[in-house]
């Protein structure tokens, strides 16, 4: 019987520390944060068992940053102030540099997108936190219809909703004259009825 629980100690000490080494390698960072989180308690529980309190104590005060860094990220999910939308030139160097270093992510997405601009009728615009780049978003106007080219936000922000900002609270496209936004009908993964689009065969469509 202290054979059996004795191993069964050794899995959950390994599950812990595998999973906090898991954690790190995750690039988005409500996902780091909440793994982290588990690996810490599981490593809490780890040590107790053991009696070794200072490793008790440091995964006490990790796993009480991690609480606090997940509520502030849950906080800032849907706050107007966490983001902002810059226009960009369809030239613009660093617009161009954006979409070449993610150029392999973008594809997994968007499989048919090529950046091909039309200056008389494309959009295109950066999505920033602070002083970080948090997405692309590029546009061709159809009349009164925006018509999405591209729709892109990096893997570390992809448990926010930089796109329910963009699409419905920044007033954005109302003020440039859109009345209608129409997604790429072959996007992977799309999340647009969860941000008030509805469903038009392949397509989704938001009415401003």
């Amino acid at each position: 019987m202290d054979w059996l629980s004795d191993h069964w100690l050794t899995i959950v000490g390994w599950g812990g520390s595998a999973l906090l080494v898991f954690s790190l390698l995750q690039a988005r960072v409500l996902r780091f944060r909440t793994l982290n989180t588990i690996g810490c308690l599981v490593l809490i529980v780890f040590n107790a068992m053991l009696g070794v309190w200072p490793m008790v104590g440091m995964n006490v005060v990790l796993a009480t940053i991690n609480v606090w860094f997940i509520v502030k990220l849950l906080g800032e999910r849907h706050d107007v102030a966490a983001f902002d939308v810059l226009g960009v030139g369809l030239g613009d160097d660093y617009l161009r540099h954006v979409l070449r270093i993610h150029e392999q992510d973008i594809l997994r997405y968007q499989p048919d997108f090529v950046w091909d601009p039309h200056p008389d009728r494309d959009l295109a615009f950066i999505v920033v936190r602070g002083d970080e780049t948090v997405g692309v978003v590029l546009l061709r106007r159809d009349g009164d219809i925006a018509r999405i080219l591209l729709d892109y936000v990096t893997p570390r922000y992809r448990d926010f909703t930089p796109g329910e900002f963009v699409w419905r609270r920044s007033g954005l496209l109302g003020d440039l004259g859109f009345h209608h936004v129409i997604s790429p009908p072959n996007m992977v993964g799309a999340y647009y009825d969860h941000v008030g689009f509805r469903s038009n065969g392949r397509e989704f469509v938001l009415d401003l």
